[in-house]
C-alpha cells in the first residue's frame, strides 16, 4: 500500500518512512503542501500522514482542499498541536486520525492499519486478477490457490498495483 507523508523535519520523516517501509508500505515523503497537492493530484494513495506545520502554509488547508474535493483519502494528522482545541479543529476539518509527537511508531502503524480496515478501504479486501489473489491483511499471495513466497517488496509491489486488481 502507498501512503503518502507529508513532513519538514527531515529526520523524523527518515525514522517514519524506514519504519512504514519495514511494515511493508510504499512511502512518498513530502515536506510542502504545494507538493503534496501536486502528488495526490497525481497518485492514487491509499492513505495520507499529515503534518500541519509546514514551510509553506499549514496542513489543515491542504485537508480543507482534500475534502472539498470530495476526497475520502483517510487523512491522519501527525502533529506537535496538542491542546484540545487543535485537536478537535483536526477532526472536525476532516482528519480521520490525530496523533500528537512525540509518539510510539507502534502506536503510528497500528493507527494506519485502523483507518485502511475501515469499509472500502485498502486493508481487509482480498484482490484478485485472474488466478492471481492478494490478501492485504495477511500479506500473502497465491495463483490458483497455491501460495506463493514473495518478498516484501514483491507484496509491497502488489499491494500499490491494487488499483490493477479487483
Amino acid at each position: 500500500m502507498r501512503l503518502l507523508l507529508v513532513e519538514d523535519e527531515w529526520r523524523l520523516t527518515e525514522t517514519i518512512s524506514e519504519g512504514l517501509s519495514r511494515a511493508g508500505f510504499v512511502i512518498d515523503a513530502l515536506d510542502t503542501v504545494r507538493e503534496a497537492e501536486q502528488a495526490l493530484s497525481a497518485v492514487p494513495y491509499d492513505a495520507l500522514v499529515l503534518d500541519l506545520g509546514l514551510p509553506d502554509g499549514d496542513g489543515l488547508n491542504l485537508l480543507a482542499g482534500l475534502r472539498q474535493k470530495q476526497s475520502e483519502l483517510p487523512v491522519l494528522i501527525l502533529t506537535a498541536r496538542d491542546a484540545v482545541e487543535d485537536r478537535v479543529a483536526g477532526l472536525d476539518g476532516g482528519a480521520d486520525d490525530y496523533l500528537v509527537k512525540p509518539f510510539a511508531m507502534t502506536e503510528l502503524l497500528a493507527r494506519i492499519k485502523a483507518l485502511l480496515r475501515r469499509p472500502g478501504a485498502a486493508l481487509g479486501t482480498i484482490l484478485t486478477a485472474g488466478s492471481l489473489t492478494f490478501d492485504s491483511i495477511a500479506r500473502e499471495a497465491a495463483v490458483a490457490g497455491r501460495r506463493l513466497d514473495l518478498s516484501r517488496q514483491e507484496l509491497a509491489l502488489l499491494a500499490v498495483c491494487r488499483t490493477f486488481l479487483r
